[in-house]
Parts: structure tokens; C-alpha cells; sequence
């Protein structure tokens, strides 16, 4: 462990409370090849922690050459890696989760530094990013061939599933744990070998996972990962998308640089996994429990206050029961929810992630209001708490031209919209060009059925606002990306089909 290291974690220890002394899984270094390094240009970037805005770490800044350096490094991993079993490659993603049970409060200590989130998110967040280890170490003996019918009878027909080979994994500040687990998981399972580039803003979780997946015994070169500062962030991202020895990409984040991203992989076709933006609909009928539409909205809208890209984003709710559901909500938000320092008992939400996004939430309510928008609660930043917080806020009276009605705030506001007619508010809900998840809250069984298949998106919650888990296959339509993640086929991102015919036996 490196002496800056060591001082850093002593002084952190003094200003975190109890249950969070422990930041031995701190590291400064990048971690290429089964080694802690610094980056070949010596530059470093600090790491923030978004309440206050004090410096928890500096960390190098990686350009291309240092990601040249991963890629090879995980290319020639592979070589062995790809050919391990199945078992094998279980009993290694079992302990790499049994260390993340065992220091999952040093994890969300971590966690909560870099990302603002309250203790009591990122703990879920780390249980939550750590089943998705457990389902794919499970996952890995299930990742079986076929035996087909041949068209001949001198003939054998069957399909190998393989790995594709070396994996780059781009992931969000927005929950630096589980992104990276859910895929690096199922690219691990599979037996493809990882260069992971974490969100510069939160790059500490990625290292600590990294640090994990030393003690767990893993080879030199399965698991590497990459630190880079916003300066470097595109041309690493750049050489990720275009080197030939990279097969397959993941990348969670906005649709726009997804676009990019998609744009750059063509020139090797590589395979693609995008989970992209989202504009949830979060629909109540009038047959709705809203009791049970206000407490799950209030998951929905401001878990992790309001940065998801699932977050319930557009709210309709049907004319009989929209003074209810409003009244009900704006009393729950005003009860419920303490904002603060996330490492504080009792706080229940921190900060926006930097300037840029609160602005842009201040900007979005702003123009609203303008526009003759209602605001029940909230409305503007909290600058007692920090630069960075911003109230939670509920909007009604939103008119279509203001550009928060149909923008993904990524911030603790709630537009809710009334309406009267099921079709509709349909076609309003389907009026986007993303697709990720939507919720709707009905006890009418024909409708629960009938809505659910018409909501043109990814993933549909009835009657329940957290719906991710490492069982189901999370990702979105349209715009909101490619492919799925979780599930069982979470895995097929990392693999090849083989075709192999044997032919001219003799029966």
C-alpha cells in the first residue's frame, strides 16, 4: 500500500462516524495488470466529495497510452483466462463477492464520499451491485452449447457459446458500484477479461472493487482499471471504442454520448452493450391504492436524489384522485426527506453531483415557473447545505412548451401532469424518443394488462417503483440503448455462437 494512501485514509478516518473508521480498501493508484500504478505522464486529478467539495483523493489522470497499456495487458490475459472453466471462473466471482458481503460498510463508506449519497443508499447500493456477483458465479455453469438436428444423417450439428474476448466497461457516477459489477460480472462469468473506465467523478469504488478483486486471487490482467480526469476522458473512451483487440463494449450513461460511442465502434465492429437515458412515465389511475403510489413515487422519484436513469420522471395522474395523490405526496417529501451530509445520521439525501447538473436542474424549474408552473415545495438550491443541493420540488401546471415537460431532469423535481383519458395520457407517455422503464399504478387487472403491453419501454413497473434486480433483464428500447443487462441474459453481451458441423461419419 502506498504512503499517500495510508495518510489519507488516517485523515479520513477522523471525520467519518462510527462504522465508517475503516478506509483500508482506499486507493490513489490505478490498478493495470495485477499492479498499482500511476499514470506514464505522472499527472494526477482529485477526486471530490460532492458535500463540501474537499479533495478525498487525487488519482491518476490515464491517456491513451496508459489505456493501450490495459488493453494489452487484458488481451493477454485472456489468452489463459478464456480458457479456464466454468467452475472456475464460479469460485472466483464467489469470492470476490464474499469480500464485498464482508466490507460492504468500507465500500459504502467509500461510496458515499465520492457520490453524496446518504449511507443508507449506498448500502443498498452495495448489497444491490453485489447480488449481481453472486448471479453470475452462478450464471457461469449455466452457460451451456446446443446439439441440433442435422439436415444429413452423416452429419453432427451443435453451437459452442465462447467468450468474445477483452471487455472495456465505461460506467456512471450515478452508482459507481453496481454498474460496474453488473457488468463486469457477466463478462467475468463468460470469460472475457475486463478494462473497466469509471465516471472521473466517482473513480474510488472502482478501485476498491479492484483492490477486492486482488484478494480474491484473480489473475494478472482480468480486471483492470483505468483513471482518467474529464481532459482525458474521450480519447481513452476513443481508444476503447477503436482499438481492434477490445471486442466488446458497455457503456451506462446519457443517450448522447452513447451515440458517440455507437459511432466509434463501427470502424471494429464490435459488439455493443448501451443502456442509455430514460424519461419514465409514472402513471396513477384512478383505480390506483395511492397511498401505495405515493410511497413508491417517493423511491422512485428521489433515490439518490433523483440522478437515475429509471427515475420516475413525467407523472400523470388521472383528475378523480390528482388533489390526493399531490396533497399526499408534498406532505410525504416535506416529512421525509432530510437533506445533508450523507455520512450524518438521520440524512436521508445528499447533493447533486457537480455545478453543471444543479444548474441544470435550477435552469429547467426556473424556465418553468416562468411559464406560469406551480411550485407545491422546493423550487431552488440550498445553499445553507452546500453549492451542491438542491431542494426537492414538486411542479404542477407544467405547460408543453417549457423544456422540463419532457426532459430527463436527473434531479429531485416532480412534474406531475393530470389527466383524463387512458388512451392519451398512453400517447403522451409514448410521446419520447427513449424507452428505459415506466411504472403505473392500477388495480384494474384488464388495464394492468392492456398498459403494460402498450408503455413503449424496456421495463414496466405495476403497482411498484423499484423494479431492478439481479434476476430480471434491465435495459431499454428505442434511444435508451442496446441489449440487457442481468438476467440470464445478461451474459449473452460477452459471448460467441460457434457453429460446428462434423461431417461425413460413418453410422
Amino acid at each position: 500500500m502506498f504512503v499517500g494512501t495510508k495518510l489519507l485514509q488516517r485523515c479520513l478516518a477522523h471525520n467519518t462516524p462510527l462504522g465508517c473508521r475503516s478506509m483500508h480498501l482506499l486507493r490513489d493508484n490505478a490498478y493495470i495488470n495485477g499492479k498499482w500504478i500511476g499514470a506514464n505522464s505522472k499527472q494526477t486529478f482529485p477526486v471530490c466529495n460532492p458535500v463540501d467539495n474537499s479533495v478525498i483523493a487525487s488519482v491518476p489522470d490515464m491517456n491513451t497510452a496508459d489505456a493501450q497499456l490495459a488493453i494489452d495487458a487484458a488481451g493477454k490475459a485472456f489468452e489463459s483466462f478464456g480458457k479456464t472453466t466454468a467452475k472456475e471462473r464460479s469460485d472466483l466471482l464467489r469470492k470476490w463477492y464474499n469480500l464485498m458481503v464482508e466490507h460492504c460498510e468500507d465500500l459504502a463508506c467509500i461510496l458515499t464520499k465520492e457520490n453524496g449519497k446518504s449511507l443508507a443508499e449506498s448500502r443498498a447500493e452495495i448489497k444491490y451491485g453485489n447480488s449481481f456477483v453472486e448471479w453470475f458465479a452462478e450464471e457461469a455453469r449455466r452457460i451451456d452449447g446446443e446439439v441440433l438436428q442435422a439436415p444429413a444423417a452423416n452429419r453432427e450439428l451443435f453451437l459452442l457459446r465462447q467468450p468474445v474476448g477483452v471487455a472495456a466497461l465505461i460506467t456512471p457516477w450515478n452508482f459507481p458500484h453496481a454498474m460496474i459489477t453488473r457488468k463486469a460480472g457477466a463478462a467475468l462469468a463468460a470469460g472475457c477479461t475486463c478494462v473497466v473506465k469509471p465516471s472521473e467523478d466517482t473513480p474510488l469504488t472502482a478501485l476498491a472493487l479492484a483492490a477486492l478483486a486482488e484478494q480474491a486471487g484473480f489473475p494478472a490482467g482480468i480486471f483492470n482499471v483505468l483513471t482518467t480526469s474529464v481532459t482525458n476522458s474521450a480519447t481513452v473512451g476513443n481508444e476503447l471504442c477503436e482499438n481492434p483487440k477490445v471486442r466488446v463494449l458497455s457503456f451506462t450513461g446519457s443517450t448522447a454520448v452513447g451515440k458517440i460511442l455507437y459511432r466509434q465502434c463501427a470502424s471494429t465492429m464490435k459488439r455493443l452493450g448501451l443502456e442509455l437515458g430514460g424519461n419514465a412515465p409514472y402513471i396513477v389511475f384512478k383505480s390506483a391504492d395511492v397511498d401505495l403510489a405515493v410511497n413508491s413515487a417517493m423511491a422512485s422519484k428521489f433515490r439518490n436524489t433523483g440522478q437515475t436513469c429509471v427515475s420516475a420522471n413525467r407523472f400523470f395522474v388521472e383528475a378523480d384522485v390528482f388533489d390526493e395523490f399531490v396533497g399526499k405526496f408534498v406532505e410525504k417529501i416535506k416529512k421525509e426527506i432530510q437533506m445533508g451530509d450523507g455520512s450524518k445520521e438521520g440524512v436521508t439525501h445528499g447533493p447533486l453531483i457537480k455545478k453543471s447538473q444543479l444548474d441544470m436542474v435550477n435552469g429547467l424549474v426556473k424556465e418553468a415557473v416562468e411559464k406560469g408552473a406551480k411550485v407545491y415545495c422546493g423550487g431552488a438550491p440550498l445553499p445553507d447545505l452546500g453549492s451542491l443541493f438542491y431542494a426537492p420540488t414538486v411542479l404542477t401546471d407544467v405547460t408543453r412548451d417549457a423544456q422540463i415537460y419532457n426532459k430527463e431532469i436527473f434531479g429531485p423535481v416532480a412534474v406531475i401532469n393530470k389527466f383524463t383519458d387512458e388512451e392519451d395520457v398512453l400517447k403522451q407517455a409514448n410521446d419520447t424518443p427513449v424507452g428505459l422503464a415506466g411504472y403505473f399504478f392500477s388495480q384494474d387487472i384488464s388495464q394492468i394488462f392492456r398498459v403494460a403491453r402498450k408503455l413503449e419501454v424496456g421495463m414496466v413497473g405495476v403497482n411498484e417503483g423499484l423494479i431492478s434486480c439481479a434476476e430480471a433483464a434491465f435495459g431499454g428500447v428505442k434511444e435508451s440503448g442496446l441489449g440487457r443487462e442481468g438476467s440470464k441474459h445478461g451474459i449473452e453481451d460477452f459471448l460467441d455462437i460457434k457453429y460446428v458441423c462434423i461431417g461425413n461419419l460413418k453410422r
